[in-house]
């Protein structure tokens, strides 16, 4: 049995993580800071979801910022054996208003996670933590390849990630821990981020109100289903390299999907046309996102289940059953 340090543990992925971590016997230590980004009851009913399911889970309400708490944290827990860093501040559009949002959660918070790590968890085998498709900056090629040049991020959330790998790849050389990033591509599913696009589109269609698509909705995004991502988090955190070192793996579903045809299953879905409104790109958007997943199949036997109908089928019963 793992003890495991989730870090957002209330969010949309690390919910999820938790309850399969959860389920499988190991003893969870959630963190939040429970932010408003986004409705925080949101977040509280996950983790009301989460404290009923199973003995093991320990949550802990606290910022990633604050070092010295997390330091703290992980100092009064010597068991910890893995930790999986899904703690940030999401969002490309919101980087551009709130940037100190961004580099005290996802630059100040991931050294306070990596220098707890090295000093205060003694039996730590593996530290696996969330980066992003965005690291790849404004593309139309594809498939994106982990020896890809990211050089050129299009938002200051791609940044803040950028520096993440960066950091991890130090620390794992200076300090031997043993580091894994992925690169998620655009996850959706149950509980899942009211600023995503399947939840905007949802949302309004179900409202009457205006479906907003930007670029005028000539987008590819390679939309990958919460528990493909999830079971991908398990893999790579069982699996350490052996080495120690550090490494950088893309986990989504290999295969863009039109934005518009996601609307159209949508609206099947949901019974009901939506109001189209064709707007221009937005600053920081990029136009696609394709994933390059043979390394993640090579390395962990990993690969998506879940087609894209069957995801957004899934999503659509939850949304029903949450909202009434």
């Amino acid at each position: 049995m793992a003890v495991i340090l989730v870090t957002g543990a209330a969010g949309f992925i690390g919910a999820h993580l938790s309850a399969a971590l959860l389920a499988r016997g190991d003893t969870v230590i959630g963190l939040d800071n429970l932010n408003p980004y986004y409705d925080p009851a949101l977040k509280q009913a996950r983790l009301d979801a989460l404290i009923g399911t199973a003995p093991g889970f320990s949550f802990h309400r606290m910022d990633l910022a604050d070092h010295d708490a997390v330091a703290e944290l992980v100092q009064s827990r010597p068991d910890i054996t893995h930790i999986a860093h899904l703690g940030a501040q999401a969002g490309v559009r919101w980087s551009l208003e709130a940037p100190f949002a961004y580099t005290a959660a996802n630059v100040t918070g991931h050294l306070a996670v990596l220098e707890a790590a090295r000093r205060h968890a003694p039996g730590l085998r593996h530290m696996v933590y969330a980066s992003t498709s965005s690291v790849y900056g404004s593309r139309m090629d594809g498939p994106f390849r982990e020896t890809d040049r990211v050089d050129r991020p299009a938002s200051l959330y791609a940044a803040t990630k950028i520096a993440d790998e960066a950091m991890s790849s130090a620390y794992a050389d200076l300090y031997g821990i043993p580091l894994t990033g992925l690169r998620f591509f655009t996850v959706y599913g149950p509980w899942g981020r009211p600023d995503m696009a399947y939840w905007l589109f949802t949302d309004a269609i179900l409202k009457g109100q205006p479906v907003r698509l930007f670029n005028e909705g000539r987008m590819l995004r390679d939309f990958t289903y919460v528990a493909d991502i999830v079971s991908g988090v398990m893999a790579a955190l069982d699996h350490p390299a052996a080495d120690g070192g550090h490494r950088l793996y893309n986990i989504g579903n290999s295969r863009p999907e039109k934005l518009l045809d996601f609307l159209d299953i949508l609206e099947e879905l949901l019974g009901r046309k939506a109001i189209r409104e064709l707007v221009p790109n937005q600053p920081g958007d990029v136009p696609n996102t394709f994933a390059d997943t043979s390394a993640m199949r090579r390395d962990f036997n990993w690969q998506p289940s879940t087609e894209l109908r069957s995801g957004l089928g899934h999503f659509v019963q939850w949304w029903r059953g949450y909202f009434g």
